[in-house]
């Protein structure tokens, strides 16, 4: 799934390409999880203004509204002068002056979605209950601390619910505990300040790193660019079960946390 880096550096690939460009036409294909809620005649001549990212979702502004998106499971956008012929799984293209915004999804869980104002309905409805960004200067040690009180799961299962802080998907959750020498299974309570705050540094050191190198590419992921991202070559834990952790030379344990796969090393982690 598509996380806040990725997301991140899809929409630098293209935000400012776009800007400012004239809609020319819309096309939707196979429904997507929620409908356009517009019809596509009324976009067409509007403008597009900046690309902004809450989160995981993009809105995209356009004159006297935006479109809300969202890449849900295995979704990707490109932005090119030229397009090919749609295909099976691309359901969306943003025609413009400068090109064409196409949102490809096989799983079709993405979206995208009128709204008149990023703060009106349906976009504020869909955006709420979203934790703070990462690199919002109220992300700190003290707010992740506070809330990390209130909660008496595992850490990493904190992390990955979206309403402490926005973006610590699978991967980057993994590295970040890694980095703050927190062992993924310690009860969120019992996280003392100043760990909070060493957590709180590492989120947003590694999610900036994520940025910096493109994103994660397991699978498919592309930015509108087409290019990879090449953060998971730089993974420390993540994905290296078995192997010698780069700090200390002791093999990296796999346990499973919500389903999800955990990758932690025994000894630089503690509880």
């Amino acid at each position: 799934m598509p996380e806040l880096p990725e997301v991140e550096v899809t929409r630098l690939s293209f935000a400012d390409r776009i800007r400012g460009a004239r809609v020319t036409g819309v096309r939707v294909g196979k429904p997507l999880r929620w409908p356009l809620g517009v019809s596509h005649e009324t976009l067409v001549g509007r403008h597009v203004g900046e690309v902004s990212r809450r989160g995981k979702y993009l809105w995209v502004a356009l004159d006297h509204g935006g479109l809300l998106m969202h890449l849900g499971m295995s979704g990707s956008l490109s932005f090119g002068a030229s397009t090919a012929e749609p295909g099976p799984h691309d359901h969306f293209d943003l025609v413009t002056a400068n090109g064409t915004l196409r949102l490809t999804d096989p799983r079709r869980f993405g979206a995208v979605v009128w709204s008149p104002a990023a703060d009106a309905a349906p976009a504020a409805k869909l955006l709420a209950g979203l934790g703070l960004e990462p690199f919002d200067d109220r992300f700190d040690g003290a707010h992740l601390y506070a809330a990390l009180r209130r909660r008496r799961v595992a850490v990493k299962t904190a992390l990955l619910g979206g309403e402490i802080v926005v973006g610590a998907g699978n991967i980057y959750a993994c590295e970040a505990l890694f980095e703050a020498g927190i062992d993924p299974r310690t009860r969120s309570d019992r996280i003392s300040r100043a760990r909070a705050a060493l957590l709180a540094d590492a989120v947003r050191s590694t999610l900036a790193r994520a940025v910096e190198l493109g994103g994660s590419t397991l699978r498919d992921f592309r930015d509108a660019h087409g290019a990879a991202g090449e953060f998971q070559l730089d993974a420390k834990v993540y994905g290296r079960a078995g192997k010698p952790c780069v700090r200390c030379g002791t093999p990296v344990r796999r346990i499973v946390q919500g389903a999800r796969a955990t990758f932690f090393c025994p000894v630089c982690q503690r509880r």
